[in-house]
């Protein structure tokens, strides 16, 4: 049966069925175990290793780019004032005192939400597309980001992805943030930075020119696209810094290896503005590929998402169908905890 013809604007030119065995709840142990495939653009060739092979795939002439930013406990359950269960996902800072979030649970402007510790949020404003402001208060005192983040550490969650459906455990905390985070702010984890283990990160940054950039990964980043025309996709914007080492990396010529996706949107982001830091909304896919990126670490991701388009900006919708149909044949597993894929 000769394949379906796909139009790389098409939104459902990028769906693909997963059988839902190959999602992954939990991460294997260890971490570096987990597979990866490996595919060499300029051969169209895909070979089969585990992620502790990783360095053997490495370009030599290769600069790594890693995203440090570190994941806080951002889903916080809890009570109406006036009664009533809501569950509330923060999503990103506004401004000092205003937070953008995510809450499950009727609530309109006013609605003042209860939780443990003295803990108090405030709805200020209620967006169309169901996401709202807060602005959270503790024995009275209006807080900041930076002190909020202390109290979430006490009495958050982790903000696992929603196709997990399962609640958080012990294990996520150590398991659902990579070894080198170190700035807080995502509510979602850079994952393919979380096969790495203490060991292997330093092994391969011994071997290759590294910098870090920072991309506080936001809950846009599992939403779908929903018009028929990808380009019509509202993308969601995400806070970025460069570093300065970052920096001189991206402006030698060498070659560079961005270890997940969200130092790709940094990176390219910077590519086109020479922006080191602000708020970036990138959209790649084949119409509008890499720049300054030439190699890619990622995840396997979901249908219809911005992240597979991002994936095809790199090979192509095609062969990002043919890679995605030998994954599923050789059964590995997808998403978050899932396998890896290197692109070189």
């Amino acid at each position: 049966m000769p394949n379906p013809v796909r139009n790389p604007l098409h939104t459902a030119s990028y769906n693909y069925h997963l059988p839902r065995e190959l999602i992954a709840s939990h991460p294997v142990e260890p971490r570096e175990n987990a597979r990866l495939l490996v595919y060499k653009k300029q051969t169209q060739r895909i070979t089969h290793a585990h992620f502790y092979d990783l360095e053997q795939f490495i370009p030599e002439d290769a600069a790594l780019i890693f995203n440090n930013t570190k994941v806080i406990k951002a889903r916080l359950f809890g009570v109406k004032k006036s009664g009533g269960r809501i569950e509330l996902l923060i999503n990103r800072p506004i401004d000092a005192h205003t937070i953008h979030v995510y809450i499950k649970g009727r609530v309109r402007e006013g609605t003042e939400l209860l939780f443990d510790n003295g803990l108090r949020a405030t709805v200020t404003h209620c967006h169309n597309d169901g996401s709202r402001h807060v602005q959270f208060t503790c024995k009275t005192a209006l807080l900041r980001f930076d002190e909020l983040l202390p109290l979430l550490e006490r009495i958050g969650h982790i903000p696992l992805p929603p196709y997990l459906n399962r609640d958080d455990d012990a294990a996520d905390e150590k398991d659902y943030q990579s070894v080198f985070a170190q700035r807080e702010g995502a509510v979602a984890a850079p994952t393919a930075s979380l096969h790495f283990s203490d060991t292997l990160f330093k092994a391969v940054c011994s071997n290759h020119p590294h910098a870090f950039v920072t991309l506080h990964v936001g809950a846009g980043t599992f939403k779908p696209v929903e018009h028929d025309i990808i380009t019509q996709h509202p993308m969601h914007s995400e806070h970025f810094h460069i570093s300065q080492e970052a920096e001189r990396l991206l402006q030698r010529n060498g070659n560079i290896l961005c270890v997940g996706t969200t130092s790709v949107r940094t990176v390219e982001y910077y590519a086109r503005t020479r922006h080191l830091q602000g708020e970036a909304n990138l959209f790649l896919h084949p119409n509008n590929p890499p720049l300054r990126t030439d190699a890619l670490l990622t995840n396997f991701h979901l249908p219809k998402s911005t992240l597979l388009m991002l994936v095809a900006s790199f090979v192509g919708l095609e062969e990002m169908h043919r890679i995605y149909e030998e994954a599923i044949r050789r059964q590995y597993r997808f998403f978050s905890y899932g396998d890896a894929m290197l692109i070189i």
